[in-house]
């Protein structure tokens, strides 16, 4: 798609820091490109050919994320889900188990007592494969 430019890359990285600011809100790729000064379709390449991923994939990515913090620190599924903006329990855990590999309730009682002691630059998110497939960071053999 060509090189981006500074005043383009600027306009992304603002929208995609909006998209972490919202992202439990119902978001639609019109409401990003708004904030990109950008056409929907133009941003979804854009953001695409930029950071790797569609705005989607980043948005649910990102929610995901959030919530395994959320379920490492003893929250429900229900209210893991819910507070990063997902309406339906059943949906989130399909979501969850195809991208992380296991439904929530299970991804939680395996998550081990060590990631609390890890900073957070240490890599306590999840990391994504090139695959698509969201991993935990440092995950042990048998996880």
């Amino acid at each position: 798609m060509g090189r981006v430019d500074l005043e383009e890359l600027g306009r992304l990285r603002r929208a995609r820091d909006w998209i972490d600011r919202h992202s439990a809100e119902p978001l639609q790729v019109a409401d990003m490109a708004r904030v990109a000064a950008m056409s929907p379709a133009h941003f979804s390449r854009r953001f695409r050919a930029t950071f790797g991923e569609t705005p989607y994939a980043y948005l649910v990515r990102r929610r995901l994320a959030r919530a395994q913090t959320l379920l490492r620190r003893g929250a429900s599924v229900t209210e893991a889900c819910l507070a990063v903006g997902w309406a339906s329990v059943g949906s989130f855990s399909s979501r969850f188990h195809r991208l992380v590999g296991q439904p929530p309730t299970r991804w939680q009682g395996a998550a081990p007592a060590a990631w609390e002691r890890l900073p957070c630059c240490v890599g306590r998110e999840v990391a994504v494969a090139r695959s698509g497939r969201i991993e935990e960071a440092g995950r042990g053999p048998g996880s």
